[in-house]
């Protein structure tokens, strides 16, 4: 993952910060821990982010400009159908989490952005992205005919979602050990035909 709206350094922080979340848990991630992680001051880290919350938002802001940026390549694509669309771009994310399953504990961890706003604006924007998407997507699919009327683009996009997060939670419980990419293209798969006309 690269983002020009961040150094080399910050990339780094961010990364080191994600991995020590992953393996100790939000609450062993401190200043103090990961300058040491880093073997940097805790000065020295203080010049790339004020605080903490500074490092997480960081984080979330650079993982959801990395996303934008491979959604938008998928999308540029116009001559697939959507299903097909839909089915890279959920690959790609899956895939994305599979080589970084650090960052799967990030996200998905409700009780690190419960009383912070900031934090849970970041995972909302984030969310909305990919909503957004998809909810276009199956807009197409519904005025081409290609997909039943039965459910609108909302609710549809909803229900892969919430499937598609399961497949991660899942995933994620079970030590990483299974296969999160095949094991979401299967669920992903068998909602698209079902709501195929």
């Amino acid at each position: 993952m690269q983002s020009k709206d961040f150094t080399e350094r910050q990339i780094e922080i961010i990364e080191a910060a994600t991995h020590r979340i992953d393996q100790f848990g939000i609450q062993e991630l401190t200043i103090k821990n990961l300058a040491a992680d880093l073997n940097l001051s805790e000065a020295a880290l203080y010049r790339h982010f004020k605080s903490k919350n500074d490092i997480l938002l960081g984080l979330l802001t650079y993982f959801i400009v990395e996303m934008e940026v491979r959604i938008r390549k998928i999308i540029s694509n116009n001559e697939k159908p959507p299903s097909e669309i839909i089915k890279q771009i959920f690959k790609s994310q899956l895939d994305t989490f599979a080589q970084n399953p650090a960052i799967v504990s990030v996200i998905f961890s409700e009780g690190i952005f419960q009383f912070n706003k900031e934090l849970s604006d970041k995972i909302s924007t984030m969310m909305t992205v990919m909503q957004n998407n998809i909810s276009t997507l199956i807009g197409r699919g519904l005025e081409s005919a290609t997909y039943g009327k039965l459910l609108g683009a909302d609710s549809i996009t909803t229900i892969i979602m919430g499937s598609m997060r399961m497949v991660v939670l899942k995933w994620k419980l079970s030590g990483n050990t299974s296969d999160l990419t095949n094991d979401g293209k299967k669920i992903l798969t068998g909602i698209l035909k079902m709501i195929e006309k």
